[in-house]
């Protein structure tokens, strides 16, 4: 009999380990569907995480009361190796070669502080001329003083340009860059949204012409209500019924956001394409994780920094219970990246700059 219940729960839990090990599965390929016809299974890769965390669960169990069965979630993570090393990379630091180029990309969250400061725009400013970076692109890069924070950029970045997207009592939004290269000439890559937009400068660095693309991607939308229920869900503070019910209408309303921010990183992609004799640096708030369909498609052709050089998760929003960075540097082949990371030494912003050196290739 007692041998009966340890098969019986041998096998009981080594399904439900199966049964995760499909989901880890589904949320780390999840960024192959399209929004427009799985609105829900695309934003799948949210929970590639959690999946992640319970199949490290079951391998612990088993090497604790079965170690034989440790094959089956040691499978699992063989299975999502590749989706793995985009969410969590694990490269060793490198020294940096001559003639790299810096590169922050920072969403400062229009320098309100977020909540932390009251002059929020002198502690970014600071942050940015200790960094002493060669390109630096920012995402709500807005303000009701825009003369003077031009006068305040120019004693650090002799080249300095904002595009605005929306300004209105409700909504700022725009994306800037300020850079030691001189500004050729700047294009907006054509795509419909009321509060977003990517930009594209080209940069004028030794004898070469780099293509720059700055992006603010289509937003979650989501309420701090919403927020608040999303970090009580995950935390399994929430009764079944709610949860349910609360999960549907997140997913519902990410996969809202997702299909309209799949034809965005489409256009980008066709603009990255349609440019691509040019070495191209490509930063921004993509406002999705790195199993996603925008991120997969805007990354297309390109190195992502990140998952090439950077260690760990990475979490570049920095509202507790997202456990994903949004923000991302990418690079064209022209270029090898170096020591890409999240800079949490600042909180002036909901977000976290990510930083990254790039290394001009002889022969790409």
């Amino acid at each position: 009999m007692i041998k009966q219940v340890k098969a019986f729960t041998v096998n009981l839990v080594a399904g439900a380990n199966l049964v995760t090990i499909l989901l880890m599965l589904l949320a780390a390929y999840s960024d192959r569907l399209h929004p427009a016809d799985h609105p829900v299974l695309s934003c799948m890769g949210m929970a590639f995480p959690v999946f992640l965390v319970a199949n490290l669960l079951f391998l612990f169990f088993w090497l604790t009361f079965k170690w034989r069965k440790a094959w089956i979630p040691v499978c699992g993570f063989l299975a999502v190796y590749i989706p793995l090393t985009a969410y969590m990379p694990l490269n060793i630091r490198q020294e940096l070669p001559d003639g790299t180029i810096k590169v922050v990309s920072f969403n400062v969250c229009t320098y309100s502080g977020n909540g932390n400061y009251d002059d929020g725009f002198d502690t970014i400013y600071n942050y940015l001329k200790r960094q002493d970076a060669d390109i630096v692109c920012l995402q709500e890069d807005v303000d009701s003083w825009r003369r003077f924070v031009f006068q305040r950029y120019e004693k650090t970045y002799p080249y300095n340009d904002t595009t605005i997207f929306c300004h209105t009592n409700s909504n700022f939004n725009g994306v800037g860059i300020h850079t030691r290269f001189p500004i050729i000439r700047k294009e907006r890559i054509p795509y419909t949204s009321a509060t977003n937009g990517s930009v594209a400068w080209f940069l004028k660095a030794g004898s070469d012409t780099l293509l720059v693309i700055n992006n603010h991607l289509e937003g979650t939308h989501l309420s701090h209500e919403d927020r608040d229920s999303y970090k009580r869900l995950i935390k399994g503070k929430m009764e079944h019924d709610t949860a349910r019910q609360e999960s549907l209408m997140l997913l519902e309303k990410l996969g809202t956001a997702a299909a309209k921010r799949a034809p965005e990183a489409e256009a980008v992609h066709s603009y990255i394409q349609a440019h691509s004799q040019y070495p191209t640096i490509v930063c921004g708030d993509f406002n999705d994780n790195p199993i996603s369909y925008s991120r997969r498609t805007v990354a297309q052709g390109l190195t992502d920094c990140f998952q090439a050089s950077g260690r760990g998760i990475g979490m570049s929003y920095n509202q507790k219970g997202f456990f994903f960075r949004i923000d991302h540097i990418l690079c064209s082949e022209h270029f090898q990246p170096f020591n890409c990371h999240i800079d949490d030494e600042i909180d002036a912003s909901d977000h976290y700059p990510i930083v990254c050196w790039l290394k001009k290739r002889d022969n790409p």
